[in-house]
């Protein structure tokens, strides 16, 4: 998208805030977990930075609990702009080890709960460079299903991430619909 995710403008607001709102009105402490390199806004949050390489998604998560201390971590991407305060808060008083949404034939495992007892494991995937889908699928995850999100919302909201720029133009004209 040639700038950093988080720093990209959508409804007058930083993409970051977005979802670091949600984590407000669910009442959830956030952290932000970013690149060495990446450059962010001042922000009253603690920042955890990951290393520039590997080039995965499992480098965040990896990092997450490796910073969290024994606790456990969700995770949200800072792309995912229409996430609930709901759905955070379910995923967050799950007490199973990995808890994911899977909608449209796939699992979102960057909205998700990760246990610390699962560090070991993620941090072998990271280092084989194992798919992600993958790695999820043989961790035996809690999932939360089409039906059980239909209850926290629209799904395809929920879940909504941008990643490109006709991504981001459909969430401004959700924005201008009257989306929350």
């Amino acid at each position: 998208m040639g700038a950093s995710k988080a720093t990209i403008e959508l409804g007058g607001r930083l993409l970051l805030e977005h979802p670091l709102n949600a984590f407000v009105h669910a009442g959830i402490d956030a952290v932000v977990v970013a690149k060495v390199g990446t450059s962010l806004p001042p922000m009253p949050l603690e920042i955890w930075r990951e290393p520039d390489e590997p080039t995965h998604p499992l480098r965040g998560i990896v990092t997450a609990l490796e910073h969290a201390n024994g606790r456990a971590v969700l995770v949200c991407g800072c792309d995912m702009p229409f996430v609930s305060p709901g759905l955070l808060t379910s995923l967050a008083t799950s007490n199973e080890p990995l808890v994911v949404p899977h909608a449209g034939g796939r699992y979102h495992p960057l909205i998700a709960r990760y246990a610390p007892e699962l560090l070991d494991p993620l941090r072998g995937a990271l280092g084989e460079l194992r798919p992600l889908q993958e790695t999820i699928a043989g961790l035996h995850p809690r999932v939360i299903d089409e039906e059980e999100l239909h209850e926290l919302g629209d799904p395809d909201m929920l879940l909504f991430n941008v990643n490109e720029p006709a991504d981001l133009d459909h969430a401004e004209k959700i924005l201008r619909e009257g989306y929350p």
